[in-house]
């Protein structure tokens, strides 16, 4: 479990593919305190540690993962949000997440406000019913309130702490993220759902 606070960036050393799957080594200033079998965030999607060697830690990522998320177009050289899982004494300052991505949405747009940036997103419209005016999101790991929400699209504002230490000021419109949306609010759509069925079967 994350909380969508990215503690630091890494930077891709290398990538190799092994049959289906591909395996990323990742430079960054919490690799050292790493150990293998530890689940870290990159870019909002846990992976299992494997080695770590120095600064430099290995995670694989396989074929579904790759195909569902951004990872399948990583290059040598990205930057890469990282989170450590959620202590049980931590804060949570962002929100759950789980860091099993729901879908990828694409940059249209980058608007620099004075003193923050505004991003608007496009995303499949079949989740639309999980995306609410002024609820949570997951993007690329980045627990963020979105809004000028519609049933495609959405927006948010990036402060610039946020902006610094994650890999927003490297995103552009034509980019795709990384979309985990709110558990809480999974939850309760698919209740409503399970609740919305069970009335139809039982109507006489």
């Amino acid at each position: 479990m994350f909380t969508g606070i990215i503690e630091t960036t890494g930077t891709i050393i290398s990538i190799e593919n092994k049959d289906s799957n591909r395996v990323f080594r990742i430079r960054s200033s919490i690799s050292t305190e790493l150990k293998p079998d530890q689940s870290v965030s990159h870019n909002g999607v846990c992976l299992t540690v494997e080695k770590v060697d120095d600064d430099i830690h290995q995670v694989t990522a396989i074929h579904e993962t790759l195909v569902k998320t951004n990872l399948g177009a990583w290059k040598a050289g990205d930057m890469i949000n990282l989170e450590r899982c959620l202590t049980p004494n931590g804060r949570l300052d962002g929100h759950f997440v789980q860091g099993h991505v729901d879908s990828t949405a694409t940059c249209i747009e980058k608007t620099v406000l004075e003193g923050s940036w505004q991003f608007r997103f496009e995303f499949p419209e079949k989740f639309a019913r999980l995306v609410i005016e002024k609820g949570s999101i997951a993007l690329n790991g980045i627990s963020l309130t979105i809004f000028d929400v519609t049933n495609r699209q959405f927006s948010v504002a990036i402060i610039p702490y946020t902006f610094e230490h994650t890999n927003m000021q490297r995103l552009n419109a034509g980019d795709n993220v990384n979309l985990e949306f709110d558990m809480v609010g999974k939850y309760v759509v698919r209740g409503m759902e399970l609740s919305a069925n069970d009335f139809e079967n039982n109507a006489v």
